[in-house]
């Protein structure tokens, strides 16, 4: 009897994002706001990726790229625990504002910097996106299980994480766009001003969302535990499978990347020694196979990824939740690399890593941000920032360890797709760990507390 009633207080956003996620009234301007935040983060991320490109390459060639990422993972064994210090002393927009501003106040500085042509700017800069990159996605994820209850998250968390779909797919193009109008480190600015926007929106959603009474009071207060990120990651059981589950995503992710770039550059010297090369030289033909299997391969993965964000993640997460949703990515990896080792046709291997990606970007990733709704505003803030960042890095190097050992022992593609599939029955084990763990939380959220160990 009731629901006519709600269906009329419902908004014009509420009715328009219907389709898409169970949207109560109200929901919907909230959602959306939300939503431009994340793309606005992801659009200033794709607009420097395509800043840092011609200023790493130009300070040192594709090798230096390869340092970078124990570069950032021992920089942010500095930087998380003095993100742990400004979390205790001032509350969550503050945080925010803090965090944004300094970014801001960098992309200024590299600006400048650029145009002096300032020697060793193109490594630091490459570090810094990473950084930057993983930490402020990361804030504004904390910022989004902050505001939403576990119920409301696992309705709308789809609807927001499209944004962050679209931001990335929108963020080369805009970038391809201006720069023909502007030089390349302008872009900088570009950039800054968009994290500038996303600052605005997010004092617009603070005030929006602010509960009332003591809840208020809560949300306005600094951090109540005073140990650090590492420290909170350490000392939780939930929290320290989170963080090994995204140690061993980037580490069969990173491998998997290494397997299909591997496959594909040898199907591209097997054409050419072959005489099939359309009359170009054997090194044009080579990069021309090569970059035109990774403009499509690209293309699939992003469209893919946005059909499943905006039509199916909204609809799983609220049926089955974030412990079933983070089963569907490793069972489909044991798949994929199951055709890598055993049927190492590029057809197929595309059509697999495609899956793989996109479940990646979409599905598993706002599962895994949902699993922060049942923990407290330290773990949220400060656990999360070490995980989705230094955890992150880790399994980077840890996947080029692997790639290193690899190479020294001879190791083909298909030695390598085996270790993947050993590491994803491990990831499947950790998921089982945080989904029972998930459940006792969620039941004692709606019980009126939270257990700790």
């Amino acid at each position: 009897m009731t629901e006519p009633r709600i269906a009329r207080e419902r908004g014009f956003l509420d009715r328009a994002l219907s389709p898409f996620a169970a949207i109560q009234a109200g929901e919907g301007a909230n959602a959306v706001l939300l939503t431009l935040c994340v793309y606005l983060l992801l659009t200033a991320y794709y607009v420097l990726k395509v800043v840092r490109e011609p200023l790493i390459l130009a300070a040192g060639g594709a090798e230096l790229k390869s340092y970078t990422a124990a570069a950032q993972a021992v920089l942010l064994l500095l930087l998380i625990p003095a993100y742990g210090a400004v979390a205790n002393r001032v509350n969550r927009v503050r945080l925010i504002s803090v965090v944004s501003l300094f970014f801001i106040v960098n992309l200024v500085v590299f600006y400048f910097l650029a145009l002096a042509n300032t020697r060793g700017l193109g490594a630091a800069f490459f570090v810094w996106v990473g950084i930057f990159n993983l930490m402020i996605v990361a804030q504004f994820w904390s910022f989004a299980n902050d505001v939403y209850t576990p119920e409301q998250g696992r309705r709308l968390f789809g609807i927001v994480g499209f944004g962050q779909t679209l931001g990335a797919a929108s963020g080369g193009l805009i970038a391809k766009l201006l720069i023909g109008q502007m030089h390349v480190y302008t872009l900088m600015l570009v950039a800054a001003v968009m994290l500038v926007g996303y600052l605005l929106l997010v004092q617009v959603v603070n005030r929006r969302m602010q509960p009332a009474g003591h809840d208020a009071a809560v949300a306005g207060a600094p951090m109540q535990d005073r140990r650090g990120g590492f420290a909170l990651v350490m000392k939780d059981r939930y929290l320290l499978l989170i963080a090994l589950l995204l140690l061993l995503l980037n580490v069969v992710n990173t491998n998997g990347e290494y397997i299909l770039g591997r496959v594909v550059s040898g199907q591209a010297t097997r054409l050419a020694a072959a005489g099939n090369t359309g009359g170009l030289s054997t090194d044009e033909f080579v990069k021309q196979f090569i970059g035109r299997f990774y403009a499509d391969y690209i293309t699939w993965v992003s469209v893919v990824t946005a059909l499943i964000q905006i039509l199916l993640v909204s609809r799983i997460m609220k049926r089955f939740g974030a412990r079933v949703a983070l089963y569907v990515l490793p069972v489909v990896a044991m798949g994929a690399y199951g055709v890598l080792a055993f049927v190492p046709v590029l057809a197929l291997i595309r059509v697999a890593k495609i899956s793989e990606n996109s479940l990646d970007y979409s599905l598993n990733n706002t599962a895994r941000q949902a699993l922060f709704l049942p923990t407290s505003r330290d773990a949220k803030y400060k656990a999360k920032a070490a995980i989705d960042t230094f955890f992150v890095r880790a399994g980077d190097l840890s996947s080029a360890g692997l790639v290193f050992l690899g190479t020294l022992l001879a190791l083909q593609p298909r030695d390598f797709a085996i270790i993947n599939m050993v590491l994803i029955v491990v990831w499947l084990f950790v998921v089982v760990g945080i989904g029972k763990r998930n459940r006792w939380l969620m039941e004692a959220l709606d019980a009126g507390s939270i257990p700790s160990d």
